[in-house]
């Protein structure tokens, strides 16, 4: 299984990186040896501002097995507008016309995702999405199986519907591994379950300790307390991702490294992590 940051950057696009999103990939060959058909398998973990154009340097769009939209802030989810253009209209390929799609894109997100994103596209009354994406609610499935990975979400704390998910895939060594993916979440009992003793975490860090002190819980995690998280969960690796343009990422690492005793990193865009 691999990990491919999208876009790293927290809140809004930066001037290196777009807004989050992440491609998680079972390759062809760890597929097959899983039992499952010989291609690669491809979710993609949110879709923020910027994100999309980024995306096709590492792949066709159209090989999306399924979306998973962590909530409806727009540095998570504003991009599915072009996906969708990309999907419904490419002139060789689009819904409009014969393409490699038998079915419309899982789209797995918030209870309200579908008629956000119509909203946000600016569908017209009666108009629908439901011939490229099909959209269904995190609230309403303990996992989803998508080829060789397991999806499981986690509702965190934050200030709207936000869920994390847990992938596990084959392992390029053979056996399973496990990803934790917080999308925008503060402390809270139901992060360190996602984060129950996986191979590596995901986890935003936003804030900074002592500078964002005065900011009413529920929003975001610091380095720190993304460190405590992995510590409490017995996580194996920590990435942390989300910051903001303002932060010095080697303050982040310097708060994590503070309370987590394993590896630390922050996540760059287009690197390959392998599990």
């Amino acid at each position: 299984m691999r990990l491919i940051p999208i876009g790293v950057s927290g809140s809004f696009p930066g001037p290196a990186t777009p807004a989050s999103s992440y491609v998680v990939r079972v390759p062809a060959a760890e597929a097959a040896a899983a039992g499952h058909e010989a291609r690669d398998w491809n979710i993609l973990l949110d879709l923020g501002n910027g994100a999309f154009g980024a995306l096709q340097r590492f792949m066709d769009p159209m090989e999306l097995d399924a979306v998973s939209i962590s909530h409806l802030h727009p540095d998570h989810c504003a991009d599915l507008s072009g996906l969708y253009v990309y999907l419904r209209y490419h002139p060789e390929r689009g819904s409009l016309r014969t393409g490699p799609r038998d079915t419309p894109l899982p789209v797995y997100g918030p209870s309200t995702a579908e008629r956000h994103v119509a909203l946000s596209y600016g569908l017209s009354e009666g108009e629908s999405m439901d011939n490229d994406f099909d959209f269904r609610s995190w609230a309403e499935y303990p996992s989803v199986q998508v080829g060789p990975l397991t999806i499981e979400p986690h509702r965190v704390f934050h200030p709207v519907e936000t869920y994390g998910v847990r992938v596990t895939g084959p392992s390029a060594s053979g056996g399973t591994t496990t990803l934790a993916y917080t999308g925008d979440t503060d402390a809270c009992p139901s992060v360190v379950e996602l984060a129950r003793d996986v191979d590596l975490l995901l986890s935003e860090a936003a804030f900074l300790e002592g500078r964002d002190d005065g900011v009413e819980p529920g929003i975001h995690l610091t380095g720190r307390r993304a460190g405590q998280v992995a510590t409490d969960a017995g996580a194996r690796r920590l990435l942390l991702t989300h910051l903001p343009v303002w932060n010095d990422p080697a303050d982040s690492l310097a708060e994590a490294r503070g309370s987590f005793a394993g590896p630390v990193d922050v996540a760059e865009p287009g690197t390959v992590y392998e599990l």
